[in-house]
């Protein structure tokens, strides 16, 4: 149960650092909203530092630096996917890919769900589905380069999950202050190496340093979910992130929620408690 309260945290931290993210990558180049985002994020972790423990074995810096290196992957990969469209079609198969790989890898390690476990997951993976489609556009096919940036985010983001799960358990948050060192770095490099081509828009600061305050809380209640459960469970409970971006969206920018992401919604509330008789 611990568990599960953890990953609904870790969904919804997701879920609203997606939504600033996007608020931050209106008003200037997605890369120079990462160069505050990402510095941000790791400041987080830094600052807990003293208060979780931390270590940094071999096993810590190798499994945090895969992690951070996915982690950029998949946020350059996610940006562009979207940026190409359709988001109603290539957003869902983005958050299916993240939460299919590490149920499949947690099922691959052992892990058992019970009867109610077995009816609960499938319908969380439908749930992802219809939280995160949109509206519009619904004839459109998405090009085969869209599609696959689309499955590549997807992997990209499934990855960074899987290797914060493979880090040893007793390293308290060693592997993201080194996912976060890594992940900065990459990005960080990136815009330098594309800096005449940014524009010179200012970034949002205070939207793209809370976006990445609230993706480092994210990680942070990922990884305490996956110490205390089932990596298989936590995974498709964190990817139906795109349900908090949906409802800020509604309260915020007043978008309309649509029938299919109510019934979504409605579908994840219901794979929920399943999963919580697990």
């Amino acid at each position: 149960m611990i568990a599960l309260l953890l990953a609904l945290g870790s969904s919804l931290a997701y879920g609203c650092a997606d939504f600033l993210g996007g608020l931050g990558a209106r008003k200037a180049h997605v890369l120079r909203t990462v160069m505050v985002a990402a510095p941000a994020s790791l400041a987080v972790e830094l600052l807990l530092w003293p208060f979780l423990d931390a270590s940094f074995s071999g096993g810590v810096l190798a499994w945090g630096a895969a992690s951070g290196v996915a982690s950029a992957v998949a946020f350059a990969l996610l940006y562009r996917t979207l940026a190409i469209g359709p988001m109603n079609v290539l957003s869902p198969v983005t958050a299916l890919v993240s939460a299919v790989l590490p149920v499949g890898v947690g099922l691959l390690q052992g892990e058992h769900l019970g009867v109610a476990g077995l009816v609960g997951l499938p319908l969380a993976l439908v749930a992802v589905v219809l939280v995160s489609a949109g509206h519009g556009a619904g004839a459109a096919r998405p090009s085969r380069t869209a599609l696959v940036m689309a499955l590549g985010a997807g992997a990209a983001i499934a990855l960074q999950l899987v290797f914060l799960h493979q880090a040893p358990s007793d390293s308290g948050i060693g592997p993201l202050i080194v996912g976060r060192a890594v992940s900065s770095a990459v990005t960080l490099a990136a815009a330098g190496a594309m800096f005449r081509t940014l524009g010179s828009e200012r970034p949002a600061y205070a939207i793209s340093a809370t976006a990445g305050v609230l993706d480092s809380l994210a990680n942070l209640l990922f990884l305490l979910a996956v110490r205390s459960g089932d990596l298989a469970v936590v995974a498709v409970i964190t990817a139906l992130y795109p349900a908090g971006t949906v409802l800020l969206a509604r309260g915020v920018l007043d978008e309309r929620i649509h029938r299919g992401q109510l019934i979504g919604l409605g579908t994840a509330a219901a794979a929920v408690g399943l999963l919580a008789l697990t």
